[in-house]
């Protein structure tokens, strides 16, 4: 149990495993790290899918009831300050920093086949840029309650939902229902829950169709455009569009578009 990391093609599944909620271990958030650090390197990989094992739960979160991975107060607010290594992967805190700090641009697809739980709702925030539910998910922020808030600054879900809606999630904690997220933009579709792969491995093969140069480039230019200025976002996009179409017709690829008449 843990993360299950498998290639078909050119398409990836992450699923979580653990138990009947899918909760976290210290050592999964190193699993899962080093299983999206493979994917954003391995070429032959277009687009990931990122789900939990059963239909229980995508993933209820950390596993805080059981006493492993913690610290003295003294050497948790020491490893604050300095990376995680693989000698302390099995203490918190630990790599769940390193993995919300990766960059990534390439695209995984979240298959949401329940509720989907603290960490476990950071993960899908954080991980996933399509998403397609089941109709038992929901998404739960609860921290605040346990005097561990800051999941609408690790997620900037102000920036994935309107303000008024972000400070709803995190200061109440209440459960948002698949058929509210879809509404606000958090879930793009809601399929019965045996409909659920198919239909993620069906957006994953389209996406995996198209040219992953230019992929690459739409899913950077979105995501940098939200922190940039109008012009700087228009600056970044021509120069990524030009390399794009030059690397794609020095390969003979996409030349029905002469570069100098784009």
């Amino acid at each position: 149990m843990g993360i299950r990391y498998e290639k078909d093609g050119p398409v990836a599944t992450f699923t979580i495993e653990n138990g009947k909620v899918n909760a976290f271990t210290p050592e999964m958030h190193k699993e899962l790290h080093d299983a999206v650090r493979e994917f954003c390197a391995d070429r032959s990989v277009h687009v990931g899918i990122l789900t939990g094992a059963g239909d229980k739960a995508f993933c209820a979160g950390d596993d805080i009831k059981n006493p492993h991975g913690h610290q003295t107060q003294d050497k948790a607010m020491s490893a604050h300050f300095f990376p995680s290594t693989e000698e302390e992967a099995h203490l918190r805190p630990g790599w769940e920093r390193e993995l919300r700090s990766l960059e990534r641009f390439k695209p995984i697809v979240g298959a949401i086949n329940g509720p989907a739980v603290g960490m476990g709702a950071i993960y899908m925030l954080n991980l996933t840029d399509i998403r397609v539910a089941s109709p038992n998910a929901f998404i739960g922020l609860p921290e605040i309650a346990y005097g561990m808030a800051g999941a609408g600054g690790s997620t900037q879900l102000a920036k994935q939902v309107p303000p008024a809606v972000a400070m709803w999630m995190v200061l109440l904690g209440e459960r948002m229902p698949a058929e509210e997220a879809l509404k606000h933009d958090l879930f793009n579709e809601v399929v019965p829950q045996d409909q659920l792969m198919t239909r993620a491995r069906e957006l994953a093969d389209r996406i995996a169709s198209l040219p992953p140069i230019s992929v690459r480039v739409e899913m950077e230019v979105t995501k940098r455009a939200m922190d940039l200025s109008r012009n700087e976002a228009l600056n970044l996009t021509s120069h990524l569009y030009r390399l794009q179409r030059a690397a794609l017709m020095s390969r003979g690829e996409h030349q029905s578009l002469p570069l100098a008449d784009d």
